[in-house]
């Protein structure tokens, strides 16, 4: 069960005023809320990530995927084949180069992906609830800002 803030001993209140503590304890209540929200559907956070960017660029040779998400060619393999387990992706030769594998959806991976991403957006609307739609405009421009991405 995901640990509210509330639960955890308050910071020294010099660490309390800055920014990137700040920041981290949202980015933490987040990941918690998004990670519970997945595995009710059976998704950790890595698999999630992999299928999105599987979604995104698929097929994809597997060493352009793995760039992409920045994930070590080893985990991504896990990941991969927990995936390909599960039914939600494929590994083939690579039509443009048979040396190389290319990842693509299977049509149960769409289904689940579009599942986690309601999943994922409930999630998120959680985090904000306490901010009003136009304060959430802002805030996620100013963290756009912040990470310098438009």
């Amino acid at each position: 069960m995901l640990r509210r803030m509330a639960d955890n001993p308050p910071a020294p209140s010099r660490i309390r005023a800055l920014p990137s503590w700040l920041l981290g304890r949202a980015a933490a209540r987040g990941r918690g809320l998004v990670a519970d929200a997945l595995a009710r559907h059976d998704m950790r956070m890595w698999h999630h990530v992999v299928l999105a960017a599987v979604a995104d660029l698929g097929p994809v040779a597997q060493a352009d995927l793995g760039r992409a998400v920045a994930l070590d060619p080893k985990d991504l393999v896990g990941v991969l084949n927990d995936l390909q387990a599960a039914g939600l992706v494929v590994r083939a030769p690579d039509p443009a180069d048979r040396r190389k594998n290319a990842v693509g959806l299977t049509a149960e991976g769409e289904r689940r992906l579009a599942e986690c991403a309601e999943a994922g957006e409930r999630a998120n609307d959680e985090l904000l609830a306490p901010l009003s739609a136009a304060e959430r405009d802002q805030f996620l421009d100013m963290l756009r800002r912040i990470i310098g991405v438009r």
